[in-house]
């Protein structure tokens, strides 16, 4: 009996994980739909970041690093995940490609920051290193693909999403706070 119930949690405990993994793609997924157009930059206000920062934190390393690549895999492979409907390998040549890439460190940074008995105001720091770091790889990048300094680069890649990406943060901290027992206990 005790083997046969042992069994169903550790099915369950997997199922839960793919489904966890397939929701955070999901997520990120439907955060790029929600696409705003900036006139001063080429790259677009989005939520993914928002489920980025969640998928690290919430999912763990491991869980939320399979989500995020999952989600760069697919978008890859033609399913239009990626921001303004987009999809492809060549997608990753753009100007956003950069802040596509940065998801990956990011998630691990996510992951490896928060703890339960934080206060808010501290894992609100630690998830905005997090981001820090999509908003670095991003503007990297597109100082590289555009061809234009750094300051330039500073100015349309990182300082137009300040504002933006704090109140992310601030949201992710609120959610993280709220779900990471029931997540825990789920996966």
């Amino acid at each position: 009996m005790e083997t046969v119930l042992n069994r169903q949690i550790t099915v369950n405990k997997t199922f839960s994980r793919v489904l966890a993994v397939v929701f955070f793609i999901t997520l990120t997924g439907l955060g790029a739909f929600v696409r705003i157009p900036l006139p001063f930059t080429p790259v677009p206000l989005t939520l993914q970041t928002l489920f980025v920062l969640l998928s690290g934190a919430l999912l763990g390393r491991k869980l939320g690093f399979i989500s995020q690549a999952g989600y760069l895999l697919l978008g890859m492979s033609g399913i239009p995940l990626f921001s303004g409907c987009s999809a492809g390998a060549l997608y990753l040549y753009g100007v956003t490609a950069g802040y596509i890439i940065g998801f990956l460190p990011a998630v691990l940074i996510s992951a490896s920051l928060p703890r339960k008995e934080d206060h808010w105001a501290v894992i609100f720091a630690k998830l905005s290193l997090a981001d820090a770091a999509i908003l670095a790889a991003g503007t990297l990048w597109l100082k590289l693909s555009l061809g234009i300094s750094l300051g330039a680069a500073i100015l349309l890649g990182f300082v137009p999403f300040i504002a933006g990406d704090l109140l992310k943060v601030a949201v992710a901290a609120t959610l993280y706070k709220k779900l990471f027992s029931r997540i825990q206990r789920s996966i």
